[in-house]
């Protein structure tokens, strides 16, 4: 069985990565607002989540233990796998969302399509290339973040780093969190959103440490990887 559920894996990066080839065929979305594009298992505020429903500013949305939930809203796509919960916003006209639980994965095509909160911090694109990453929620002070593709942005406050490709960190939203034994912070890549800029000693708003990266593989996953690109 781990055999064969090996030989099914499929990374996130390429998930989405085909997801971007279907976002640009869509028009934007007008002040943020986003369409359920595959739903199993999930749900739009207290009704069932539907393919084709219209998701806006304020809707919460979750999805049960092993269900899942693809919304798409412009040049961006948003996938919450089992037991997760956010709720959709608008941020200066582009979509948004609140992680408060589980995991989102997204992707975009350029550096102003959406923007994610997890706690105190905020994910955008660094770049208008395409970026793939996810965070999860472990509580109220502590994520992980995987960047796939591209680079993404991490602030909390006027702290923003860079989350380069390829990497995978376990961040404490809380200054005075005491260090883990044996643990180091990771090396800052420090960024404002959209230029470079130090960051003054003792401004640090977050810690974190790098983490090896892995992928979130699903059945929904596998599935979306086997639909054509073409298919909204």
């Amino acid at each position: 069985m781990p055999r064969a559920r090996g030989s099914l894996s499929v990374t996130l990066s390429i998930v989405l990565s085909i997801s971007l080839l279907a976002t640009s065929t869509f028009g934007g979305s007008p002040l943020g607002l986003g369409t359920v594009v595959s739903a199993d298992r999930a749900h739009v505020g207290t009704a069932a989540a539907s393919a084709g429903s219209t998701v806006f500013a304020g809707d919460k949305l979750d999805t049960e233990q092993a269900g899942n939930l693809q919304i798409r809203a412009g040049a961006a796509r948003l996938v919450l796998t089992g037991s997760s919960r956010v709720v959709w916003g608008d941020e200066n006209g582009a979509p948004s969302a609140t992680l408060t639980g589980g995991t989102a994965a997204f992707s975009t095509s350029n550096a102003k399509a959406f923007v994610l909160h997890a706690g105190t911090a905020v994910f955008r694109p660094r770049d208008n290339e395409p970026t793939v990453a996810n965070v999860t929620l472990l509580n109220a002070k502590e994520l992980v973040v995987r960047c796939s593709r591209g680079a993404l942005l991490i602030g909390v406050d006027d702290d923003v780093r860079v989350i380069p490709e390829g990497t995978a960190y376990h961040v404490v939203l809380d200054p005075d969190a005491a260090i883990p034994a044996g643990a180091l912070p990771a090396a800052a890549a420090p960024s404002s959103w959209g230029q470079d800029r130090p960051i003054k000693a003792g401004k640090s708003k977050f810690i974190w440490y790098a983490i090896a990266f892995t992928s979130i593989v699903t059945a929904f996953l596998i599935w979306q990887a086997l639909e054509s690109p073409d298919r909204p």
